[in-house]
């Protein structure tokens, strides 16, 4: 384990003081409750002002209350908690029409992370499991989630002279022509993966996205190659498109223009 930096522990340690009482403090009561120094205090205080952790309160220049910021953080975790407890029972759904597995997954840094799983009721069947972590340009997801990024975003992730893993011999190792694949994506709506994290497995997922529209997740058939033809493609598309939809429903999306 890390060594804890003691400025950031002290930060923490001010701003949970804001749980208790009205929540409501001034810089005395700061330095009072957590036997800092004044100069400390006022450091911190200025600190996480600035990055609107904490602002004044209306009217009363000395005391400080939360800011926008933990508000922010705490809607971002509980919007996961609701991916991940939604994600995975419209994972369920969709797999009892296809009887295939399903997973819904984000995106973290350059990897995904898949947040729910409900696997097919085949002999034959993907083994993987949630909390597993991919990289991204080897799996559907992955690929409906980098499409989905800002251009400027893409581009820090996944640079020119990016060095792409291989985990098949069908895994894109060229940013180049990942980059293209992604532009296909986009303009299709759906990413498909064809034996590319798996020898023996091809998927297709689309995007999920929150309140705001924004692609937070993408959920995936995935389908072993024995089981796999362009008409099953399409058809586990569209199911792909409609399992996604429902989640970002879900989620509180409500369409485009709406």
């Amino acid at each position: 384990m890390g060594r804890l930096v003691p400025a950031v522990t002290r930060a923490l340690d001010i701003l949970e003081l804001f749980l208790d009482g009205d929540g409501t403090l001034s810089a005395p009561d700061i330095v009072r409750k957590l036997q800092l120094p004044r100069t400390t205090v006022h450091e911190l205080v200025t600190t996480l002002t600035a990055r609107s952790y904490l602002v004044t309160v209306p009217g009363e220049p000395g005391r400080y209350r939360l800011g926008v910021r933990p508000y922010q953080l705490g809607s971002r975790y509980a919007e996961q908690l609701d991916l991940a407890a939604e994600g995975q029972q419209v994972a369920r759904e969709v797999a009892e029409t296809c009887d295939e597995t399903v997973h819904v997954a984000i995106l973290e840094g350059t990897d995904v992370i898949y947040i729910a799983k409900v696997d097919s009721t085949h002999a034959v069947r993907m083994v993987s499991a949630a909390g597993r972590r991919l990289p991204a340009h080897c799996t559907s997801v992955g690929k409906m989630l980098l499409a989905s990024l800002p251009q400027p975003e893409l581009a820090v992730r996944v640079p020119d002279d990016a060095e792409l893993m291989a985990m098949t011999e069908n895994s894109i190792t060229d940013p180049a022509v990942l980059r293209e694949a992604l532009a296909g994506i986009r303009e299709r709506g759906v990413a498909v993966e064809s034996r590319e994290s798996n020898p023996d497995v091809s998927c297709v997922a689309a995007p999920v996205r929150d309140r705001s529209g924004r692609v937070v997740a993408a959920l995936s058939v995935s389908v072993p190659m024995i089981r796999w033809s362009e008409s099953r493609e399409d058809e586990l598309a569209q199911l792909a498109v409609k399992g996604a939809a429902d989640l970002s429903a879900r989620l509180g999306y409500r369409g485009a223009g709406r």
